[in-house]
């Protein structure tokens, strides 16, 4: 290609880009403002009208790359291949509205706008005949693949995960987390706005019961107190350390044993009706800011949510 006929293609390539970029997003706007005020139909006129101006706006730059481009060689052809240029765009921008709905990251308002006017250019680069022009469109429409189909959503998953992980430790003070007793591993665990709870439950669920159940909470209280009026089945006492030990008996006799101390600013409490007393003092012996490998896993394994 002569430096001649290749400074006419960046003309036309730049006129492609340029109109299209700067009048397809009022297109867009126009057809959303019609939805929104009068549903799918209120879209028709819009459309009727924009369509055939884009289509128009593009052969007028098509005019540069007439004796370049044999599909603008003549009035007829330029509409032919402005027609070809819109549908063939128009898929790049929705398919570039498809990713940018996915949360993937297309820059700013500005950015998005300039984006808009290059599916447009890569399908009138496809056009013309030159060997160097048509690979610049082939790099730049597989790049355009591999950041909207790849590397973009790997990104905008990758900032939901830290969203995600934020909003777990705005309760710093709540999520903490004691040695599952033995037999046991962390089954479910929940945030909410005043409490974090943590469901241990037998690793072989299903063909061994047990339960037991930790609970943090905030407390302006210096130690746990039994609850009060105490039911006749109920055994509560507070001891020296201000950790509060309550046995719970059941007419089917078993029982359930619940111990509750203080930990920081908050108030821990354990309970279980399989796990005997010694076994629940030892996972609140065993509690401790929940780490973030802990806290990964729980995530991975969709073991934890939270209710904030």
């Amino acid at each position: 290609m002569t430096s001649g006929r290749g400074a006419l293609t960046a003309l036309h390539l730049f006129l492609v880009w340029a109109m299209t970029a700067t009048t397809m997003p009022a297109l867009g706007f126009g057809l959303v403002a019609a939805a929104w005020g009068g549903g799918a139909g209120a879209t028709v006129p819009v459309l009727a009208l924009g369509a055939p101006l884009m289509v128009g706006l593009l052969a007028l730059a098509a005019l540069p790359v007439k004796d370049v481009v044999p599909l603008c060689g003549s009035a007829p052809r330029r509409l032919g291949w402005a027609v070809l240029v819109f549908v063939l765009g128009t898929l790049g921008v929705l398919a570039g509205l498809a990713a940018y709905g996915g949360d993937v990251d297309l820059g700013s308002a500005g950015a998005r706008i300039a984006l808009t006017g290059v599916p447009y250019t890569v399908a009138a680069a496809f056009f013309v005949p030159g060997r160097w022009v048509r690979s610049g469109a082939l790099v730049v429409l597989a790049a355009g693949v591999v950041y909207g189909g790849f590397v973009g959503p790997a990104q905008s998953e990758r900032r939901q995960h830290e969203a995600e992980v934020a909003r777990y430790r705005e309760k710093p003070e709540l999520l903490y987390l004691g040695a599952a007793p033995p037999g046991m591993h962390v089954a479910r665990a929940e945030l909410g706005p005043a409490a974090f709870v943590v469901d241990y439950r037998p690793v072989r669920e299903g063909y061994e019961s047990g339960y037991a159940g930790l609970v943090v909470r905030p407390s302006d209280t210096p130690e746990p107190r039994c609850p009060e009026p105490v039911d006749k089945s109920v055994t509560c006492a507070v001891d020296a350390h201000g950790e509060m030990a309550m046995v719970r008996e059941f007419p089917d006799g078993t029982r359930e044993v619940t111990l509750a101390r203080r930990h920081g600013k908050a108030e821990v409490s354990v309970a279980s009706q399989s796990v005997d007393e010694s076994g629940l003092r030892h996972l609140l012996d065993t509690l401790h800011p929940l780490s973030d490998t802990e806290l990964e896993e729980l995530m991975r394994e969709k073991k934890i949510d939270h209710r904030l």
